[in-house]
Order: C-alpha cells, then structure tokens, then sequence
C-alpha cells in the first residue's frame, strides 16, 4: 500500500512539473537522461558485474548520430532517437565482442581504450563539427504530430520514454536472462558448470546497456539540441559510474537518485567553476562512507530491518 501511494505521489509529480514556475522542465528533462544512463550502466555493473569505463561512447555515438541526421539530413525525431540507438547497439556489440574476454581491471581498461578511439573519431571526423560539435539540432515533429520545440511536450515525450525504458531495464533484470546474469555476476564458474553460455550473456548484457544509453545519449542531443565532445569524453564515463554508485547499485531507483544528486549539484555549483568537480568528488567520498551500498541501498536496509522489529 505504501509502494503504490509513495509511485502515485511520484507519478502525479512529474506529471505536473511543466506547469511549476519556480521548476525549469529542461532541468528535469536533463535529470531524466543521465538517470536513464545510469540505469543502463547499472545493468552491466550492478545485475552483470562488469565495470566499463567506456560507456561515454555509446551515449555520445549516439548523441553525434542522433544530432546530424536530424539536422544535415532532415530526420525526424523518431526516427533520429531510433538511429541513435541503433549505432550504440552496434558499437556495443563490436566493442563487447573485444572486451567481454577479460574480467575485472582488464575489463574496465579495454572499454576504456575502445572509447577514447570514439573519441578521437569524433574530434577528426567531418561531420562532428571538431570541437564546435553539432550546434542548433532541431527538436522537429514526433511522428510529424507532436511539436517538440515546445517544452511541455518535449518534457511528457522525455518522461514517457524514460519510464518506458526503466520498466523494460525493470523487466529485463526480473526475467530468467536477469536471473542467470546476476548467477554469473556472483559464481561465473558455478554459472558455467551449469551450461551456461556465459559470454553470451555477458555479450547480450553489453549490448542492451549500449542501447539504452544510446537512448539516453539521443534525447540529450533533443532536448539541449547540441552534441558536443563532452557527450563522448571519459569524463562522462567516470560520472555514470559516480552516479551509479551514489545511488546504489543492484537497484532500481539507485541510478536515478544518483544521477538526481549529481545533476543536482552540478546545477548549483554552476559558477563555482573547477571547484565544482571537487565538491561533488566530496560528497562522493562522504556518501561511500556512510552509505557503503548508496543512498537507496541504505535506505532498503533500513525499511527491511524495520519490518523486522
């Protein structure tokens, strides 16, 4: 009863933010696409317990992806969001077919050196735009109905895909393919005595995490309208697994708190330049010390041993 009132209350919540004066809908709608990339790293980190350091290149493939087909090749959104996500699948798939041989640190060192060539790729190639990026993206007509130049409407657009795809993230770690991913996270060798395919599963793992980041890289590039180098830079890669972690892996709200906090304070520490990145890196430390397994991780901690009592 207290799950359905506390989901209602959210629901109606994000539901009225646009006609909130003192809340800008854009700010949300950046909260949104950082926790759906977050929610996608912590498929493979949290469910598969692989730690990649390179997940800036699926968000930012698909960012540039997203932003030149809408704007030199007059895509609609539609069907900009759907190339985006395609191009991080693909990309997943090459780079997971190369990483998902090493475990642990060896892991997390390849995904790493795979998205700094992304990187440079986006800096040399012609139709990135080098360190200008991709500027003045059209947001466009969804299905040549919806307006998107309006905020409102690209403000419910962003929340219905961001809730449908934390629903299927949701899923996909509740069916029998989460179940024996999470087995291999905690026993790979047990997993195997058991016939299973692991590297499939970690290479199906990969390949999903790309695409829903991908996701999150495309509606960054419609709502803010622009895909530049920060989209693809290891920077990017360091903050989802900052994100993740602060929120508590392994669950489902921990990558959206997460995600919220960073935003957050990125938000109010604005003008304080540089020393932004070292008041959240503080904050980071603090909340590793109190809260070892997140801030949601904690709290589910709490309620459990509450219901004891």
């Amino acid at each position: 009863m207290f799950r359905a009132c506390l989901v209602l209350a959210i629901a109606i919540a994000a539901l009225a933010i646009p006609f909130q004066p003192w809340l800008y809908p854009v700010f949300v709608m950046k909260i949104m696409c950082f926790a759906l990339f977050a929610s996608a790293f912590n498929l493979l980190l949290g469910y598969g317990g692989l730690l990649s350091f390179g997940h800036a290149a699926f968000f930012g493939a698909a960012a540039y992806t997203t932003a030149h087909l809408c704007k030199a090749m007059a895509f609609g959104p539609g069907m900009g969001l759907a190339a985006g996500v395609a191009v991080a699948a693909l990309l997943g798939a090459l780079m997971g077919g190369l990483a998902i041989r090493r475990q642990g640190i060896y892991f997390a060192m390849v995904t790493l050196a795979l998205a700094q060539l992304v990187y440079f790729v986006a800096i040399q190639a012609p139709f990135t735009g080098g360190e200008d990026g991709i500027q003045n993206v059209p947001r466009g007509r969804l299905f040549g109905v919806i307006d998107l130049a309006n905020d409102a409407a690209m403000y419910y657009v962003v929340l219905l895909v961001f809730v449908g795809a934390v629903w299927l993230l949701h899923r996909t770690v509740q069916s029998p393919f989460g179940e024996v991913l999470q087995a291999i996270r905690e026993n790979e060798s047990r997993a195997i005595s058991l016939g299973y395919n692991v590297d499939r599963f970690k290479m199906l793992a990969f390949v999903l995490s790309a695409a829903f980041a991908g996701l999150a890289g495309s509606l960054k590039v419609l709502v803010f309208q622009v895909a530049t180098l920060s989209d693809v830079h290891w920077h990017a890669s360091g903050e989802v697994v900052l994100m993740t972690l602060l929120g508590g892996v392994a669950t489902l709200f921990g990558p959206i708190v997460g995600a919220t906090v960073v935003v957050a304070l990125q938000n109010v520490l604005a003008g304080a330049g540089s020393w932004s990145t070292v008041v959240i890196g503080l904050v980071f430390m603090a909340c590793v010390l109190a809260f070892r397994k997140g801030i949601v991780g904690e709290l589910s901690e709490a309620l459990r041993r509450l219901r004891r009592i």
